[in-house]
């Protein structure tokens, strides 16, 4: 081989690695950005929200600095069990209760024994959709309990969440309430029970219905035999058995602006009644005007008027 043919190979050689390496070094940089444009992805959905009503793209800290309320129309998005403790309870005051009460399926609600292939999303196991929620909430069940103090007055607190399974009503659900009612009728204290709730779980049959009449007995001993106070709020949406039964057992009914509350819908009472019924007939203003509420209130100026409410109460401070 002369010297001539020996520098031209190595000149083909030499250009096949770097055509290889700019290849790769290429390949490399396309993943790479397309990795970043999905955490950018991602980082957006944790960043920003849509208004429901005005479909506005809201910054979620300015968003939750003004308790959910959309600032370009006042509309009021749903709130997460968590930011709702924070509006009326003071800071370091929240002792949670029955944190580690998770349900079981006690029906066999779509079984193991069935064939998992022929079930879509739908058609999850009850185990699997509760599962689901727990990793999706962080939270057990649909609602948290506890004790902490509003202005210094100590309070027993059940806030729904309806982001686990439409604030549903199950046996832990129920159970949770009972207990913070029963302590909070032996430590001689008022209840506050915030709704959010599509109802009773339909995936617990009867043993969801049996939970109205189990909270009922025990805040009909709260009061009328204990004469203890007992506040409801009612958030949208608030329908089916929690309507039916603690939702409106308050001594005090407060409700929040422009929130969906009801028993059945609307399409089931025109398909009942066989007849149309008017738009917005069970929203918050419309039911207040017929008297179904004690209180409009709004988030701003939910505790202070819940303060003002156990003053006139005579409810001491700790």
């Amino acid at each position: 081989m002369s010297i001539k043919e020996w520098f031209e190979d190595r000149r083909k050689i030499t250009g096949l690695i770097k055509n290889s390496v700019e290849s790769d070094s290429k390949d490399a940089n396309e993943t790479e950005k397309n990795k970043n444009l999905s955490i950018d992805y991602a980082k957006i959905n944790r960043l920003w929200a849509q208004c429901d009503n005005c479909e506005s793209l809201l910054y979620i800290r300015f968003l939750r600095e003004n308790q959910s309320v959309c600032k370009e129309c006042g509309y009021y998005l749903q709130m997460n069990s968590s930011d709702r403790i924070e509006l009326p309870i003071d800071r370091d005051t929240w002792r949670p209760m029955d944190e580690d009460m998770y349900t079981l399926d006690v029906i066999q609600f779509h079984s193991e024994n069935e064939i998992e292939e022929h079930l879509d999303s739908e058609d999850e196991s009850y185990k699997d959709h509760i599962t689901f929620y727990q990793i999706e909430t962080g939270l057990t069940d649909a609602i948290q309990t506890g004790i902490g103090q509003l202005n210094g007055i100590p309070i027993a607190l059940g806030v729904m969440d309806f982001k686990f399974m439409g604030g549903s009503m199950g046996s832990v659900v129920g159970e949770k309430i009972t207990r913070l009612i029963e302590r909070a009728t032996a430590e001689s204290l008022p209840v506050i029970m915030v709704c959010a709730s599509g109802g009773a779980r339909v995936q617990e049959g009867s043993f969801s219905l049996m939970q109205m009449a189990k909270i009922a007995s025990a805040l009909y001993i709260h009061q009328k035999d204990k004469k203890l106070l007992y506040i409801s709020i009612l958030t949208s949406p608030t329908t089916g058995g929690v309507t039916a039964s603690f939702g409106m057992l308050g001594d005090i009914i407060i409700a929040e602006p422009k929130a969906y509350i009801a028993f059945a819908g609307k399409r089931v009472i025109e398909q009942t009644l066989g007849q149309k019924v008017i738009e917005d007939f069970q929203v918050t203003e419309h039911l207040f005007g017929h008297g179904l509420f004690d209180l409009i209130v709004s988030r701003n100026l939910l505790k202070g008027v819940l303060s003002e409410l156990f003053r006139l109460y005579g409810l001491p401070r700790k």
